[in-house]
């Protein structure tokens, strides 16, 4: 779960010369663990029903405690965790990169965003404010806005450290306490974000952490005591666990996949085009939900845009993540390397990349690295261009009006994010008003201030995370009514 008082440490799994992580082992079961480079670097135990049960358990008696607090009490403390992860940024993300693969210019930006999320939410604590409504007779009303108690967190692999944050900040700003699962296949930086946050000062427990797969996320689900459940993943994951909430009548805040377009017009200034195409397809070894895989090109400029996409593409720079001028590190996993790879042979014409990369480093051999790909004449029907792949594929399309266009692009059962690209500002509203997404960006891509919300439409998720409007997604209402009068009775 974590160390840190809340459960005594057994094993200290060293993960590399000079980085440790203490992570609690419940027995010698070899069930989850995660690699780099090929390499097995620790084994974890699943959380069973005892172990969920006395996390959760632990929690509500931390809620207790911190629900009680000011708002200006709990800032304080959250302030703190964010200063503690910036004096520990380096070291944080370097254990990104160990635990997920991606590179060490990315998972730096991850940690600030972990550390400007929490200050943002920090500085909303103590704003949470209800409405006074006055009623005739010298009567009123007035309205609370109360914390819900213990929320489940389940995050995703891409962003490791980054969900913990997103969905801890705003949860504890509130005035909730949170259980959260990490994905086992990148269970390492959560548990230091609950160090941090109990260095910080904050009540034990508050935010803890279970290891574990879908069997111990079903138990969160189910739990009793859980009063709200944030999750971010795939789509199929998200129908169950909106299912198994519902059976406690429980809110939930979904963040699911994509197959966002991006829509590029001939009038686009090209080298923003390009730049914001490569931004939106190739982060985190394409791992990443919002990103805009369809790339919807205006036929006039198609070729002078392939040509230049490709030629950037292939200066991309792939090997060890732990190098600063690396942008391109391992995917996630073997199997998952295995899936990406298989979109690349759909019909589509391969332009560049698609293939699996051997890095001459011998250290790295193992890794699970492949080489950015662009698919040319992508046709709207192509599993290429239906399917999320989630990886560094893409597709690449052509348009000539931008009502065809516009139908295209929203031709999905999902709706995370879509992005525009043109000089006409009538029309990049215009377009941004009609696409079916979110979270839209014009001339540019893949941009997630902690201030802004984000979240989906249709299959891509319920909620939003960061921005004002995720307080609500945290807390919940009461309505006090008050008579200053004589009860006006019917009986």
């Amino acid at each position: 779960l974590t160390n840190k008082g809340r459960l005594p440490c057994k094993y200290k799994v060293n993960l590399c010369d000079q980085l440790a992580l203490y992570v609690i082992v419940l027995g010698c079961y070899h069930h989850h663990m995660f690699h780099f480079v090929g390499k097995i670097l620790c084994h974890l135990e699943p959380c069973d029903a005892v172990d969920v049960d006395q996390a959760v358990k632990a929690a509500k008696l931390a809620f207790g405690h911190w629900s009680k607090m000011s708002g200006m009490e709990r800032a304080r403390i959250m302030i703190k965790a964010a200063h503690i992860i910036e004096s520990r940024r380096e070291e944080i993300a370097q254990m990104e990169v160990i635990d997920n693969g991606k590179s060490i210019t990315e998972a730096r930006l991850d940690v600030d965003s972990a550390r400007l999320c929490i200050e943002y939410y920090a500085g909303l604590a103590n704003t949470l404010a209800g409405q006074h409504v006055q009623l005739p007779g010298g009567s009123f009303a007035y309205t609370r806005r109360e914390p819900l108690g213990v929320c489940a967190g389940i995050g995703a692999w891409n962003y490791p450290f980054q969900i913990a944050a997103w969905k801890s900040a705003p949860a504890l700003a509130c005035g909730n306490s949170m259980v959260f699962k990490p994905s086992p296949l990148t269970p390492v930086t959560a548990v230091m974000l609950a160090e941090i946050y109990a260095e910080a000062g904050a009540p034990e427990s508050l935010f803890s952490v279970v290891q574990g797969g879908q069997e111990t996320g079903s138990l969160l689900c189910h739990h009793p005591d859980v009063a709200k459940v944030s999750f971010t993943g795939s789509v199929p994951t998200g129908r169950k666990i909106m299912e198994m909430a519902s059976k406690g009548v429980k809110p939930v805040t979904l963040e699911l996949g994509g197959k966002s377009p991006l829509l590029i017009f001939q009038d686009s200034d090209l080298e923003n085009a390009v730049r914001g195409a490569l931004m939106a397809n190739f982060l985190s070894q394409g791992q990443v939900c919002s990103n805009g895989t369809r790339v919807f090109v205006h036929e006039n400029i198609l070729p002078q845009f392939l040509e230049e996409v490709v030629k950037r593409t292939q200066r991309i720079e792939i090997g060890d993540p732990l190098l600063d001028n690396t942008r391109m590190g391992a995917l996630v996993s073997q199997p998952h390397l295995d899936k990406v790879l298989s979109f690349v042979d759909q019909g589509a014409t391969v332009l560049c990349g698609g293939e699996p990369f051997v890095p001459t480093d011998p250290k790295l051999r193992g890794g699970y690295y492949m080489t950015p790909c662009v698919l040319g004449e992508c046709k709207d029907e192509m599993t290429c261009v239906r399917e999320e792949i989630f990886g560094p594929v893409m597709s690449v399309l052509s348009f000539e009006t931008e009502e065809e266009v516009l139908q295209r692009a929203n031709d999905t059962t999902m709706g995370l994010a879509a992005g525009v690209f043109t000089r006409d500002v009538k029309r990049a509203h215009r377009v941004v008003e009609n696409l079916k997404a979110g979270s839209c960006f014009i001339n540019n891509y893949n941009i997630t201030p902690v201030e802004v919300p984000f979240g989906g439409f249709k299959m891509s998720g319920i909620g939003r995370e960061n921005g004002q409007v995720t307080i609500e997604y945290y807390s919940q209402l009461k309505t006090v009514f008050v008579e200053m009068g004589d009860v006006d009775s019917l009986f």
